[in-house]
């Protein structure tokens, strides 16, 4: 019962993480399961699973709130479908002994890359108002959705950054979308793991807990998009996935690296996770006060056009 209410907390807080940053539920999660000895291919497979009903309500509160593009959710999706399909199979079909690494390897990296995406560059603002192209979106989905798949995480991480760079859409638009379309990515990749694995690995109790907690935090998350520091959160949760994947790849049989090198890879690990949140704090307080001094100067002009 404590695992299970544990998992509800986890889906929760990784879903107000997802829905208001537009990625990290599935890495979130699937860190957790990996960390408490859960079989990879079921890992992923459990949190896809209770994808399936957090993205419908994370979707459902999004476009309630204005956050979607249904143009982009399809050129996406779609593809996206595809690409997790096919890294099901690949994920189902391996050992748990390769797979185990591999996974926090991929996890890893997405880690890494959200931690220093978010800290030094935020959420791009660029020029607004041109398509997105389904040239660009359907190859960026297919290779998400495999990513996602194999990783138990990753569609946010790939999807998100890539369409915020374009700086062709709202931020909030993009996340909205990005979640909307997971729905798509959650249904295809539990299909390819039911194919490839049946139902015996996969603990529903655990797919239930973890939908409850999301299912709870996503019409809240959809409202938070607007007034939580993206940049601020993107730092803290690229750091414990880090701090998480970096601790099980040092364990592993790949490494099995002794004490002495472990605790000092934590202890670096954390002091840059420190530098890199202070960072995200003093840029964030920066932007906003730019923001705010904003409005006061913009009356000048017209006035001066006025006269």
């Amino acid at each position: 019962m404590r695992k299970l209410l544990l998992l509800a907390l986890v889906g929760l807080g990784a879903q107000l993480v997802d829905g208001s940053l537009g990625m990290a539920y599935g890495v979130t999660s699937t860190t957790l399961l990996l960390a408490i000895g859960t079989n990879p291919a079921a890992a992923s497979a459990t949190v896809h699973l209770a994808e399936i009903g957090t993205t419908l309500a994370s979707g459902a509160s999004h476009w309630r709130f204005g956050n979607v593009d249904w143009r982009v959710v399809a050129k996406i999706g779609i593809p996206g479908a595809v690409g997790a399909f096919a890294g099901a199979t690949v994920l189902s079909n391996l050992s748990t002994e390769v797979a185990a690494p591999i996974m926090a390897l991929i996890l890893l990296a997405l880690g890494i890359y959200i931690l220093v995406r978010f800290t030094a560059f935020g959420i791009p603002r660029g020029r607004l108002g041109r398509p997105l192209r389904k040239r660009f979106l359907a190859p960026l989905g297919l290779v998400a959705g495999f990513v996602d798949a194999t990783g138990g995480g990753g569609w946010g991480p790939v999807g998100t950054p890539a369409i915020l760079a374009s700086g062709r859409m709202e931020p909030r638009r993009v996340i909205g979308s990005i979640d909307t379309s997971e729905f798509l990515v959650a249904i295809a990749a539990s299909a390819g793991f039911l194919i490839g694995l049946g139902d015996q690995n996969v603990d529903f109790a655990w797919v239930a807990a973890l939908l409850l907690g999301g299912v709870i935090a996503a019409p809240v998350a959809a409202w938070l998009v607007r007034h939580l520091p993206p940049r601020v959160l993107g730092s803290a949760v690229g750091g414990i996935i880090v701090l998480t994947n970096a601790r099980s790849l040092l364990r592993s049989d790949w490494i099995d690296a002794p004490d002495a090198v472990r605790y000092g890879c934590y202890a670096v690990i954390y002091l840059v996770w420190a530098a890199a949140l202070t960072y995200s704090i003093r840029q964030h307080l920066a932007d906003r006060a730019v923001e705010s001094a904003q409005p006061t100067a913009a009356p000048e002009p017209a006035t001066a056009s006025r006269g």
